[in-house]
């Protein structure tokens, strides 16, 4: 994710990339001289000479980068999931207040087109079912596909729901490796509705929709293309005797064509100028992470439970 982060800023009239860091010499040096900026292999030189970063590193190493930048005054920009933990992400969340700087979290999907313009049409979902599916990528190996995959269907639910949480029921299991690879869970919210959600990293055709259902509507979006389609039930006047007085009409929305990753990046770049808050907020990623946490770990316990003798780190 760093590289097109890099092409990006690279890109962009309103930043200056100052450089890019990795730990890899060869990757930084061609990244260097691709986008015109220093190449450094140690983060910690950034610090003190930079107004705002973007972190894409190993989950396992959000916290501890994040929080250097950001005791720093430095503003950040972090991918998904916020941390590895909740303890972690609170800390984070505890020190962008005290240090009075911006903590956006990359949870791409908020930017994505399709979900853009739902937000303008759609209203109290009482149903939701999303499929994330994808073959194995043997370069996410820190993380299951819950903190990985699915993470991005919970935050887009919770943001979009609005209720309390009342109960979780999750299946999953490890199939290419000693973390769950494929998982379903079946949310119930205080406001009556349910989603259902399978994540799987070991499906051989890329899969990435979300259907919404509610009083007289339902909506269907493909985050890839991306796409919406809008279904709803309308009267109809021409109906002769004895047909349905309502009929069901589609619509397929016109979504302007914008990389989501680039729009994330330039709301990131409008709020460090302006100093206001960042549409997906540390507590908007905490609250997905606790979320997925919960889900791994009843996974887990589930597994284990029927099959004692297997470990699974989640």
């Amino acid at each position: 994710m760093g590289r097109h982060h890099a092409r990006i800023y690279h890109e962009n009239p309103n930043a200056e990339l100052v450089a890019v860091v990795d730990s890899n010499t060869e990757t930084v040096a061609r990244l260097a001289k691709e986008y015109h900026c220093e190449g450094i292999t140690d983060y910690h030189s950034l610090i003190g000479t930079v107004d705002a970063v973007s972190i894409a590193v190993p989950t396992v190493m959000h916290y501890e980068v994040a929080s250097k930048f950001m005791d720093a005054g430095v503003h950040v920009l972090l991918e998904k999931p916020i941390t590895a933990t909740v303890d972690e992400a609170d800390k984070l969340i505890h020190l962008a207040r005290a240090k009075e700087v911006i903590l956006q979290v990359g949870h791409i999907e908020r930017f994505n087109a399709a979900i853009r313009h739902f937000h303008k049409v759609a209203n109290q979902p009482v149903f939701i079912e999303a499929h994330r599916l994808g073959p194995f990528n043997p370069r996410v190996r820190d993380i299951g596909v819950v903190m990985d995959l699915m993470i991005h269907d919970l935050d887009i639910i919770l943001n979009l729901v609005n209720s309390e949480v009342v109960s979780i029921d999750a299946v999953g299991c490890p199939v290419l490796s000693d973390r769950i690879d494929i998982a379903n869970v079946r949310i119930r919210f205080a406001t009556g509705c349910i989603a259902n959600i399978t994540a799987s990293r070991v499906t051989p055709t890329k899969k990435r929709k979300i259907r919404i259902f509610q009083q007289g509507a339902y909506f269907s979006i493909d985050y890839a293309k991306p796409a919406l389609e809008v279904y709803k039930l309308e009267p109809n006047p021409d109906a002769a005797p004895g047909e349905p007085e309502m009929t069901i009409k589609r619509k397929v929305e016109r979504l302007k064509k914008e990389e989501p990753l680039k729009a994330e990046i330039d709301h990131f770049i409008e709020c460090v100028h302006k100093g206001v808050e960042p549409q997906v907020r540390g507590e908007h990623a905490q609250n997905a992470l606790v979320l997925a946490v919960q889900i791994t770990n009843m996974i887990k316990d589930d597994y284990v439970s029927r099959s004692p003798d297997f470990y699974c780190r989640g």
